[in-house]
Parts: structure tokens; sequence; C-alpha cells
């Protein structure tokens, strides 16, 4: 099986990710330890087929910084949330697996999108439909259909979010004629 070869554009963020995670992992960042690093991830790269991380090139940090925030407060919240149905509630809590499609197609966005909600309390991709960018969510409380419309809704207002953020300029057009429609 022939693969395509990657451009250095595609190839630098996994290089430099494989070295971060090299460091993290040795807990040394010397020069020498990162420079040993580099070698090994390059030697990954070429021996072991891995996906392209392919990035849109666009990174809007004007919106980033308020979802960061946003994120933490929602973290916070859910946690609470999930104190009080676990004391209050206890056993009878209602929970539901949810289909929710996706409008990127890209797995740099599913992954992000998916990670971001298992990140919640109350919260958790079970499973990925890579095909049909569809990701199923276990959702705490989730009494009736109401909730499930709102669990999609959140889900996919996060996706939004990090369109806005990193998406590639054809998904960010896709998000404007969904909104002005």
């Amino acid at each position: 099986m022939s693969r395509k070869p990657r451009s250095i554009r595609q190839e630098v963020p996994l290089l430099i990710w494989l070295v971060i995670v090299w460091g993290a992992l040795w807990q040394d960042f010397s020069p020498g330890n990162l420079l040993f690093g580099g070698v090994l991830a390059v030697l990954v790269a070429r021996v072991f087929y891995l996906p392209p991380v392919e990035l849109s090139g666009r990174f809007n940090i004007l919106r980033a910084v308020p979802f960061a925030l946003m994120f933490v407060v929602r973290v916070a919240a859910a946690s609470f949330q999930v104190l009080y149905l676990a004391v209050v509630q206890g056993p009878t809590v209602t929970n539901a697996v949810v289909a929710v499609p996706l409008r990127s197609h890209s797995d740099l966005m599913v992954t992000a999108t998916g990670h971001v909600i298992s990140l919640i309390p109350g919260s958790l991709v079970v499973d990925v439909d890579r095909s049909t960018s569809t990701l199923y969510i276990h959702g705490l409380n989730v009494r009736n259909g109401d909730d499930v419309v709102k669990l999609r809704r959140e889900v996919q207002d996060t996706e939004a979010v990090l369109i806005r953020i990193m998406g590639t300029h054809d998904e960010l057009s896709a998000l404007k004629q969904e909104a002005a429609a």
C-alpha cells in the first residue's frame, strides 16, 4: 500500500506534538532530550502510518479566549449539577445515548468537539461514526425529547464555536450561511 507524501506543513504540527509529549513523558525539556525526541518523532512519522493533522491555517484568538472561559464555567456548573443529581436523585436519574450529526467532516474538528463535550461532566462520547461525522453522546439526566434536542443543540453549538475558532474557511462560510437561513 503506497501512501501519499505529506507536505512539511502537514508534518510539522505532528512532529512538534510528538516532541512535546516526549518531553512531558520524561519530565525533561532540556535541549538534548528534545533533540532526541525530535529524532524519534521523525522516525515514528516515517515508519508508522499516522494520519496527517490537517490544519485550517486559521486560529481566532479573540474567539478562543472567551470560549476557554465559558468552558471553565460550563465544567464547574456541570460538576455541581452532577453532584446534585448524585446526592438528591441517586440511581433514579434517566440517561440516554443520543446521536448528534456534526456539520464538519474534518477529523480534527470531530475530535475537538468530542473531547470538549467529554470533558464536561454529565456527558461522554461513547462512539463516533467517522463516515457520517456523528457523535454518540451518553447524556446524564436526559428525561424526554426536549432534553434530547437540548443535548444535540449544546453539542452542535460547541462545534460551531470551534469552527469559528479554528475551522476551515469553507466550514466557516457554511456556518454563516446556516445562520443566515
